[in-house]
């Protein structure tokens, strides 16, 4: 099983979550975190961190954002592994919690 980051963190991209995890598996895109399959061990440890409360286990990705899924396979494998906490994007805090951001993601 892996872990999913979701719709919340486009925009803001805080990466308390890439700090605590032992396998190096989040990638950086512009403006959102991707983690990576095939490298995930299932540890869980990221979800607690992540304040934007984005990353959920594949069984637990709420309805709707099942996309996800397979825009992280296809997006840490083009994106650089981020293994050190890097400040958010600036309006990350303003944009915290605002649905339905995948308009806005850049790749």
């Amino acid at each position: 099983m892996t872990h999913v980051v979701t719709d919340n963190c486009i925009a803001c991209k805080y990466t308390d979550c890439v700090e605590v995890c032992p396998v190096d598996c989040f990638h950086a895109g512009p403006n959102f975190l991707a983690i990576d399959p095939m490298e995930c061990i299932d540890c869980t440890l990221c979800v607690a961190e992540c304040p934007a409360e984005a990353i959920f286990a594949e069984d637990d990705v709420p309805a709707g954002q099942e996309h996800f899924l397979a825009l992280n396979a296809e997006l840490a494998p083009l994106w650089p592994v981020l293994a050190e906490r890097i400040p958010a994007l600036e309006d990350a805090d303003r944009l915290n919690g605002v649905p339905d951001k995948l308009p806005m993601l850049k790749r």
